[in-house]
């Protein structure tokens, strides 16, 4: 009688768990978009989701820690004039965030640490360069203020956030809508997919396709693609028959998937969400209720199926939050931010340890808040790995961290005609001015408040006064 071997593995007992009630946030009117992106994006110190606005496209930005029914009267970030499609919180700066729009703009936000008075309306800089709406953004892993949008003008547009400048233009690699990008884990490379069917990794400083895969799926479906540590890729998308997928690429070697593994017949496209500390590919349908995961390993059958999350609400949203944002004491591998259709739920990807000791075998070094390259490093032609950190002690995030805008003047690349004035040190920036002017509106708002309470609370005394008198 031959008795089953049952792999090791030290994530074969993850389970997951919504966390209590207390603990959501509630009254969050999500938006409605008709728009496969997450909607929800989530840092060590802020959850952001996009909601319903009228007059153009909101999101509202929470701290984590203030959970319970939020104010109908919470301030929002508006500025977009059409709906927000997609919002990506900077991995260098955890106050500053990106949104695109139908609009066809890309904004950059200062989220101040203190919760504002009225809605946030000024972005630190508006990035115009699109056609047409812009539906997917993602911020370069190591270079400090590099940030990629892709349009539904089939263009990828890479930025250089502190000039407002386009660093480069990929705009004759696709030839019809793109469905989602992603970077490598060096940024050296992306990973595209597009509506005609083709899995790109493309190196964008060379505009050059290295290698591609025409129908890794066979459905009609949208694909999503997704680096692995190793750089291997994993693509969700739909059989003939409509059932969903998940294969594993080696890019060396497209003809064929390393492994490729059928779940479910659903119309609701897979984001996957990759761990690359743990291996583990979490997959998310909108409109599902359930979230899959997955080990990948070096050994056959290189895709291993850990358990499934299921809750009886679909979720329209998922924010992931970064490995910095965890509860390391708890053995906390994962949390995801499930939005419902009027609130936001944690929930918890926990490994059973009994040990209350610090568990260095889940907890590798993780990507940390400094970048290895400054843009015009990384434009040049440098690769770096992301600066590492360790969570032994627990993470605590940096204090705010101002964004820093330089323009460049098109005068500035002529001989100056004579000795130009140097800028005095004690001369406010373009942002701290901004900053200066936000605070003392925000003061004077504050004070106005105070004075028409204080003279309702005047009125109403009197108005004891005289009914005291007449009881008299």
């Amino acid at each position: 009688m031959s008795r089953r071997v049952v792999r090791q593995s030290k994530f074969r007992h993850v389970f997951g768990q919504a966390a209590k009630a207390d603990q959501a946030y509630e009254d969050i009117r999500v938006s409605k978009v008709t728009w496969d992106s997450a909607f929800c994006a989530v840092n060590p110190k802020f959850l952001a989701i996009i909601v319903e606005a009228g007059g153009g496209g909101a999101f509202i930005v929470l701290p984590l820690a203030k959970t319970g029914r939020v104010d109908k009267n919470y301030p929002l970030v508006t500025g977009h004039t059409g709906p927000v499609l997609d919002i990506d919180w900077c991995p260098h700066n955890d106050n500053v965030i990106a949104s695109a729009s139908d609009d066809t703009t890309v904004m950059v936000w200062q989220i101040p640490d203190y919760i504002p008075v009225r809605n946030i309306t000024e972005p630190v800089i508006t990035l115009e360069g699109h056609s047409k709406r812009v539906g997917i953004l993602s911020w370069h892993p190591t270079a400090r203020n590099v940030l990629l949008s892709a349009g539904g003008d089939n263009v990828i547009i890479i930025w250089n956030v502190g000039t407002g400048e386009v660093l480069l233009s990929l705009d004759d690699i696709h030839p019809d809508v793109i469905h989602s990008v992603c970077w490598n884990s060096n940024g050296s490379l992306l990973a595209t997919t597009c509506k005609d069917k083709t899995l790109r990794i493309i190196d964008p400083r060379k505009s050059q396709v290295i290698a591609e895969r025409a129908r890794p799926h066979e459905g009609a479906r949208p694909l999503r693609a997704v680096f692995t540590a190793d750089g291997k890729l994993l693509s969700t998308g739909f059989s003939r028959m409509s059932e969903r997928q998940l294969a594993l690429w080696d890019p060396n070697n497209f003809e064929e998937p390393v492994a490729l593994q059928e779940m479910d017949t659903s119309n609701g496209v897979l984001l996957p969400f990759y761990d690359p500390d743990s291996s583990i590919v979490y997959l998310c349908g909108k409109g599902d209720s359930s979230i899959r995961y997955f080990e990948i390993t070096d050994e056959p059958p290189f895709v291993h199926y850990l358990n499934t999350f299921s809750s009886k609400e679909p979720q329209r949203g998922m924010g992931f939050m970064p490995k910095r944002g965890l509860d390391v004491s708890k053995c906390e591998i994962a949390r995801f931010y499930k939005l419902h259709e009027r609130k936001c739920e944690p929930i918890i990807m926990t490994v059973p340890r009994k040990s209350d000791l610090f568990q260095d075998d889940l907890y590798p070094d993780t990507p940390g808040p400094e970048p290895a390259l400054e843009a015009d490093e990384w434009l040049s032609g440098q690769d770096a790995e992301p600066v590492l950190i360790s969570l032994k002690e627990g993470y605590v995030p940096p204090k705010h961290r101002e964004l820093r805008i330089t323009k460049r003047n098109i005068l500035d690349v002529r001989p100056p005609a004579g000795p130009r004035r140097s800028q005095s040190a004690s001369e406010p920036s373009l942002l701290q001015q901004h900053t200066l002017e936000t605070l003392l509106e925000e003061i004077k708002a504050l004070r106005e408040r105070v004075q028409a309470q204080e003279e309702r609370i005047t009125a109403l005394e009197n108005m004891l006064c005289e009914l005291v008198d007449g009881t008299d």
